[in-house]
């Protein structure tokens, strides 16, 4: 038999927990555990369904014979009437009570409440990991002293850990706005085709307390304490905007992190894990290629484009309902866990093994540091005497020189430079104990431990993924 097509999502990069969350054996069986909820509400607040139903009930929610399912979803064209009849096959004695009151969307729409809220559950303890691990990182190298670029040019001094908490902070700002999605997650509860629930004002007798307290009991069994205010047949689609632009939010984060290692591993500077026996090219054996952030930087592509899949759905829900959603949601929310899920392994991957050559960067440090005193040099001058005007043309005219050089290839020596010029007031030595660059890093390690502290007390809850990651 010919091979069918697998998604690399689930082949090469979700964690078993995302596969399983997404899989049909845990969305179907919690559709089961909402009408097993349902019709436990409804006994508990004396409609004619029995205890004895609602535990042939909870009895059999799982295993789910799909071929049953299949075959009659075949027949009748309906997923959601399928598998009532499927769970009444398998339960009998209460197929009569299954789904009482209710339409489709309390167990898709539910199902898919549930899900998204633990998967983004997951993500905030992924995401906590790979803050752990540049907090750690961020505080080894708080006090190295490297080149800072603007415009990709060489800039003044900062340090590797300094640079870390820019990456950080991206992170941290995405954990802020995820924490805030997942405690924004209402349940739908059982509201009827209109949201209206008239099918419950009948079955309760115009008791509308009663009504309340079954969406309560149903809500609080599934581990949520509110409810959407009113609705139409679904809960609001504004949701699956927060869900997909938070989780955009985060790979553009990741993104950022990823681009910034690839270009400081061009320079050798620091790099991302590299194992004894990987292979970084199948023609240039000598090559080191950054794959991992490469591969997060292609997969967060991915979740940005498919962000833009549930503001045009949630723009377009006619009235109290319409199924154009349906197809759409069916694949881009589950789509951008996975995404997200192997984004954040990957990132826990590579933070935790990010290497610094620190004598490369030591380098290029050392290389620029001559330009980057020149103010420094420009008081000190002053302070020997010199007239600041003329120290300004000397080192300025001097710093070009050396650019120039530089620039053609040939040898330069600005410290020389300056000091053989009698108006400078300034002996070799003398410069070159402004040489220091621990001088120029401002308050580099302050920031850093400052901020790493505030990152960790964020970070309560973290999770290592301990599978191994697909390369």
């Amino acid at each position: 038999m010919k091979p069918t097509y697998e998604s690399p999502l689930a082949s090469r990069y979700a964690s078993k927990y995302m596969l399983h969350l997404f899989s049909p054996d845990s969305r179907f069986e919690t559709w089961r555990k909402l009408w097993v909820a349902l019709a436990q509400a409804q006994h508990d607040l004396g409609l004619p369904v029995t205890q004895a139903q609602v535990d042939e009930l909870a009895a059999h929610v799982s295993p789910i014979d799909y071929d049953v399912v299949s075959k009659k979803e075949k027949e009748i064209r309906h997923d959601v009437m399928a598998h009532i009849y499927a769970f009444g096959v398998d339960a009998p004695g209460a197929k009569g009570i299954i789904h009482l009151g209710a339409t489709s969307c309390y167990v898709t729409d539910n199902a898919d409440l549930i899900l998204y809220r633990d998967g983004l559950r997951y993500l905030e303890g992924q995401l906590e990991a790979a803050m752990q691990n540049l907090c750690d990182f961020a505080d080894q190298y708080a006090a190295l002293p490297c080149l800072g670029y603007t415009h990709y040019q060489p800039a003044q001094l900062v340090t590797v850990g300094k640079r870390a908490t820019l990456w950080l902070q991206d992170l941290m700002l995405d954990l802020e706005e995820l924490r805030d999605v997942i405690s924004a997650i209402r349940f739908l509860g059982c509201r009827g085709t209109t949201g209206t629930e008239a099918s419950f004002v009948s079955l309760f007798e115009d008791d509308n307390a009663k009504i309340d307290e079954m969406n309560q009991k149903i809500a609080a069994s599934f581990g949520f304490d509110r409810l959407y205010d009113v609705c139409g047949q679904t809960y609001p689609r504004k949701l699956d905007s927060r869900i997909l632009n938070v989780l955009s939010s985060i790979a553009q984060s990741c993104c950022r992190f990823a681009n910034d290692i690839r270009l400081l591993q061009h320079d050798r500077q620091v790099e991302e894990p590299f194992e004894s026996s990987q292979v970084g090219s199948s023609a240039m054996p000598y090559k080191r290629n950054p794959m991992r952030c490469e591969r997060i930087c292609s997969l967060s592509r991915y979740i940005m484009a498919d962000a833009m899949n549930a503001p045009m759905t949630a723009s377009t829900q006619w009235l109290e309902r319409t199924l154009d959603d349906s197809a759409n949601r069916r694949i881009s929310l589950p789509e951008a866990f996975l995404a997200c899920d192997g984004i954040l392994r990957l990132m826990q991957n590579v933070t935790k093994g990010l290497h610094v050559n620190e004598k490369i960067v030591a380098r290029f440090v050392n290389e620029y540091l001559p330009f980057i005193a020149t103010e420094n040099l420009l008081m000190a001058a002053v302070k020997h005497g010199g007239d600041r005007q003329q120290v300004h043309e000397i080192i300025r005219k001097a710093s070009m020189e050396a650019t120039a050089q530089m620039k053609n290839g040939e040898r330069w020596d600005l410290i020389a430079a300056l000091a053989a010029e009698p108006a400078f007031g300034m002996t070799e030595e003398e410069i070159k104990s402004h040489m220091e660059p621990s001088q120029y890093i401002g308050r580099c390690p302050e920031q850093v431990h400052a901020f790493t502290a505030k990152c960790r007390a964020l970070c309560k809850n973290a999770e290592s993924c301990a599978e191994e990651i697909s390369l």
